[in-house]
């Protein structure tokens, strides 16, 4: 688990000295030195990922005031780790021993929406649901939608490259950023990217910050792509007597043309969690149960067609949803996944592991096998349009045999999305807590350059060290 460090008494003088030229060119209420206040900086909501002490906590409010903590960093040698809303799931934000933690949620504001150019610029700290609707009063849409979406940071879903249930059909972050103001880590401001319908001069630099984990610099603007509001969509629910079946249904649906703006799963183990959390009488019988939602203008004829493909692939019911209302209640079981699994143990462990469509049926069947193996409980919801699947282990904290199973079941199943020819993230990023299995995707030749844009823009490696790699 997380463990935060106590202070040194031998940095104290070291800490003044920072703390007073933090303060040269930062208001005193943007600086934090409490060390119970710093403390609750430490780490974002991923489990089994060390995390330092700050040394100090910085919540600036403007681009000059980020590029001083950058040039105070530099002159001292001091390791900055830049946060948002710290809902990570993967120890990407988690502090470093005697870091800057330079929280960006203070720098809030949408600076433009424009409808003709359908872009909107915006600071890292805007919350991804108060962007959706802000654009969405000009007919807008700004499709990536984490889960975590009512309190994550659009700076954050660019340094992890969030998704989202849209992606099946609107893809992820990285599709929607068009353009980045970026601090680097000697203070220098480096803008990259466009605000144009199209453009290919020199190197896809924004591309390269998408996901970078805070690694080569700060954003602090994004440039943002937008598409017209769609029609409000409609859901069908399918019962399925195995997930092979459910999987099946999956690949019909994609085989055949069809582009839903939603295509998720949940495993019997889900949906007995949420039955148990919220009483929502889901059928407890079904070994697995597909959603799949249309934003279409004729929403009720894509989904006859492929409630007629579920049911060729062998489902046991397919229910429609009639409209928005309903469809809501469909989706709300989903939405409450993650939190109902988590009530089975009061921890959990969410793997993010990515593999062809064609695959998804043995990645859900190794997953069985692998919660077998361990004697856990271990739950799978998954963009199944995606085959991005998120096997959730629960368990105990206190009980350390099953804590130690946990993690060597984590890392059994995402050995098993590589075999499989996955990746071992989708959308949640690497961090501290899969390092280890980044070398092991992308090999040495990919790790050696890797590590040589890291140093092209972080020589001084100060920048979130010990992330990623």
């Amino acid at each position: 688990m997380s463990r935060i460090e106590a202070p040194r008494s031998e940095d104290t003088a070291a800490t003044g000295t920072l703390v007073d030229l933090l303060l040269g060119g930062l208001p005193a209420e943007a600086v934090l030195t409490d060390p119970d206040v710093t403390a609750s900086y430490a780490n974002d909501m991923a489990s089994f990922c060390p995390a330092g002490t700050p040394a100090v906590v910085v919540l600036p409010r403007t681009v000059e005031q980020v590029q001083h903590v950058m040039r105070t960093a530099t002159a001292l040698r001091v390791p900055v780790v830049p946060q948002g809303a710290r809902t990570g799931l993967s120890g990407a934000a988690n502090a470093s021993e005697g870091c800057i933690v330079l929280s960006l949620t203070k720098m809030d504001r949408i600076l433009e929406i424009n409808p003709v150019d359908r872009i909107a610029v915006a600071e890292p700290g805007v919350i991804n649901a108060v962007l959706s609707r802000a654009v969405g009063e000009h007919g807008l849409y700004y499709p990536p939608d984490p889960s975590s979406w009512e309190m994550c940071t659009i700076g954050g879903n660019i340094g992890t490259a969030s998704g989202g249930l849209c992606c099946v059909k609107y893809g992820v972050t990285a599709e929607y950023v068009l353009g980045l103001d970026v601090v680097l880590a000697d203070g220098r401001l480096m803008s990259t990217g466009r605000r144009t319908a199209k453009g290919v001069a020199g190197y896809d630099l924004t591309r390269l910050f998408v996901g970078s984990e805070g690694s080569l610099g700060i954003v602090v603007r994004a440039v943002l792509g937008l598409r017209p509001k769609p029609p409000e969509q409609l859901v069908l629910a399918a019962e399925f007597a195995s997930a092979a079946a459910a999987c099946d249904a999956v690949c019909r649906i994609m085989e055949g043309g069809h582009v839903p703006s939603l295509l998720e799963l949940m495993d019997r183990t889900t949906v007995k969690a949420v039955n148990d959390m919220a009483q929502m009488d889901l059928p407890e019988s079904t070994e697995a149960l597909l959603l799949a939602a249309f934003d279409t203008t004729a929403p009720a004829a894509d989904l006859a067609a492929v409630g007629a493909l579920c049911e060729a692939a062998g489902a046991t019911q397919v229910v429609p949803a009639d409209d928005a209302a309903e469809s809501e209640l469909l989706l709300q079981a989903r939405r409450l996944s993650l939190t109902a699994l988590e009530a089975v143990k009061g921890v959990t462990m969410i793997d993010d592991v990515c593999v062809p469509r064609s695959r998804l049926a043995e990645m859900l069947e190794g997953v069985d096998r692998i919660a077998e193996k361990y004697r856990l409980t271990i739950g799978v919801v998954a963009h199944a349009g995606d085959g991005n699947t998120h096997p959730t282990v629960c368990f105990d904290p206190a009980d350390p045999d099953e804590s130690r199973r946990a993690r060597e079941s984590f890392d059994e199943i995402m050995a098993l999305g590589l075999e499989l020819g996955g990746t071992i993230t989708g959308e949640h990023g690497v961090g501290v807590l899969k390092k280890e299995w980044l070398a092991r995707e992308i090999g040495p030749v990919g790790m050696e350059m890797q590590r040589a844009v890291k140093q092209a823009f972080d020589p001084l490696n100060i920048l979130n060290p010990g992330k990623l790699f």
